[in-house]
């Protein structure tokens, strides 16, 4: 198989867009081509979720690929839920390593505040199992809540764990200019003042709202290309060195042991064998943290830290910018935003701007190894990446 390469990067604010869902997905297309300095894409994979059930989109890769005036270029439609972008991601690796392509365009996209937040909650609730969970009206907070219980009790974690999680990635995106989320918060707001409960309710106990990643809007393009175009590009050599991809039971009560996220464990591994690299080797990581609890416990699934001690190194600030493997530097889900099918390409969009060395004020220092962990449902079918920057 080829090398690839990111060739470039580009990405829309994550927040509310008054904008069509196609013209989101080809803003984030024309800074990528503007990045890399190509004007032209052999194809196009565009991941997104919702577009049918909240924008009245079908058929959206057409709308882009033309949009962005690419054709004849190919054009396609990946769906895997919130690990769509990830997904996609895994296409146009495959079509450059095969040889089918030379430069391939990966658009994620997601136009999610179109509709109310009840709606909105039900559309994310259809990646629960049709028959034993959604009819019972099961929701993914629900899920995250009943999961992060079971965690406190067999780990330690407490509540006051969880919101360090959502401080340090809140403070991560006050950083990005890109973030959702530009709100300072701290332990004393949501968890030790008298108004603490006011403005930080539960959403599914133990859950609360800042434990909650928001509903956004946004897109994101990663360019993938061939070492022969790359020479041609005047970028930092960063390779997709690993892709691994893993499945779980989809109905959550059916795993052996629900404590256990075994879909990222061995897409992780999988990652990472193929790189050649071990999880010591990482030095930055965006880790999918739609709830807070997700970001400790796929930090031990990924091999950072053992089972049941990644609040330990939470608290001894090792997942900071500037600590041990700094965690979600962009602001990760809960301060970056999470509209869907955007999430796995802004998580890889982020690792790149890091191995370049241009994150800026969230630099972190000499980079040359960074991992994305994109989660479609609960764990149900989970996505790894992992770049190495070469020269």
């Amino acid at each position: 198989m080829r090398e690839v390469y990111a060739a470039g990067v580009g990405i829309t604010s994550f927040t509310r867009l008054d904008y069509p869902l196609s013209e989101i997905a080809a803003y984030s297309g024309m800074m990528a081509m503007k990045d890399s300095g190509l004007t032209q894409a052999d194809h196009l994979y565009v991941a997104n979720m919702g577009g049918c059930r909240l924008n009245h989109q079908s058929g959206l890769a057409s709308a882009v690929v033309d949009t962005l005036s690419l054709c004849p270029a190919g054009a396609e439609l990946i769906e895997n839920g919130p690990a769509s972008g990830a997904s996609a991601i895994k296409q146009g690796y495959m079509a450059v390593a095969s040889g089918l392509h030379d430069v391939v365009m990966v658009i994620g996209a997601e136009r999610m505040r179109e509709v109310n937040n009840l709606d909105a909650t039900d559309f994310v609730a259809t990646l629960s199992h049709p028959l034993a969970e959604y009819i019972y009206g099961v929701t993914l907070p629900s899920l995250a809540a009943m999961f992060t219980r079971l965690y406190m009790e067999k780990y330690g974690v407490t509540s006051r764990h969880l919101a360090m999680v959502a401080i340090k990635n809140q403070d991560n995106a006050l950083l990005n200019p890109f973030a959702h989320l530009h709100q300072k918060i701290t332990m004393e707001g949501i968890m030790d003042s008298e108004d603490a409960m006011t403005n930080n309710p539960y959403v599914s106990e133990p859950l609360r709202f800042f434990d909650c990643c928001p509903i956004s809007d946004g897109g994101a393009c990663l360019i993938l290309a061939s070492a022969d175009v790359m020479k041609k590009i005047k970028k930092p050599m960063v390779r997709l060195a690993g892709v691994g991809q893993a499945t779980d039971s989809h109905a959550v009560h059916e795993r052996e042991n629900p404590t256990d996220l075994l879909a990222v464990r061995k897409a992780a591994q999988e990652s990472l064998k193929m790189a050649g690299i071990k999880p010591s080797d990482v030095n930055v990581a965006e880790l999918h943290d739609a709830f807070t609890i997700l970001e400790i416990a796929e930090s031990e699934e990924v091999g950072f830290f053992k089972k049941g001690e990644g609040h330990r190194a939470l608290e001894r600030g090792e997942t900071k910018i500037g600590g041990k493997i700094p965690i979600n530097t962009s602001g990760g889900l809960k301060g970056k935003g999470h509209p869907v099918g955007a999430t796995g390409v802004g998580q890889a969009h982020e690792i790149v701007l890091q191995l370049r060395g241009e994150a800026k004020k969230r630099q972190v220092k000499d980079a040359r190894v960074g991992f994305t962990c994109n989660f479609g449902g609960f764990g149900n079918n989970v996505v790894c990446l992992t770049f190495v920057r070469e020269n």
